[in-house]
C-alpha cells in the first residue's frame, strides 16, 4: 500500500475503568447475549458461559462491541477491532491513574 492509501485509516485506543455494581446483572445480560447468539457453535457457547460465570471481566467483554462505538459516526467503517478486559485494583485518587497521561498536545492531540 501507498502512503496515500494507508493514511485512510486512524488507529482509535480507548481505555476506561468500569465500575461493577451488579455482577449478577452484568452475568446475567452476557449469558443472555452468548445464549441469543445463533451463529455461536455450542462448544464455543458452552467455554463462553463458563467464563462469564466465573469472571465479570469476561461478561462485560461479551458485552461490549467495538463496532457499536463507530457505527453511527459518518463516513467511516470499522475494517479491524480488537478488546480485551481484566479485573484491576483501581484507586482514583493514584497518581498512577492519570486519565491525562498518554495526551501528547505536541502530536496534535487535545485532552478530552
Amino acid at each position: 500500500m501507498s502512503g496515500d492509501e494507508t493514511s485512510r485509516f486512524v488507529r482509535l485506543r480507548v481505555e476506561m475503568v468500569v465500575e461493577v455494581g451488579d455482577a449478577e446483572k452484568l452475568t446475567g445480560a452476557a449469558l443472555t447475549r452468548i445464549a441469543e447468539d445463533e451463529q455461536m457453535p455450542g462448544e464455543e457457547r458452552a467455554h463462553a458461559e463458563a467464563a462469564v460465570r466465573e469472571d465479570e471481566a469476561e461478561a462485560l467483554a461479551y458485552l461490549v462491541d467495538p463496532f457499536d462505538l463507530v457505527s453511527q459516526v459518518p463516513g467511516t467503517e470499522l475494517t479491524q477491532a480488537s478488546w480485551s478486559s481484566e479485573k484491576i485494583d483501581y484507586d482514583p485518587d493514584s497518581p498512577d491513574w492519570d486519565p491525562d497521561e498518554d495526551d501528547d498536545e505536541e502530536d496534535g492531540d487535545e485532552p478530552r
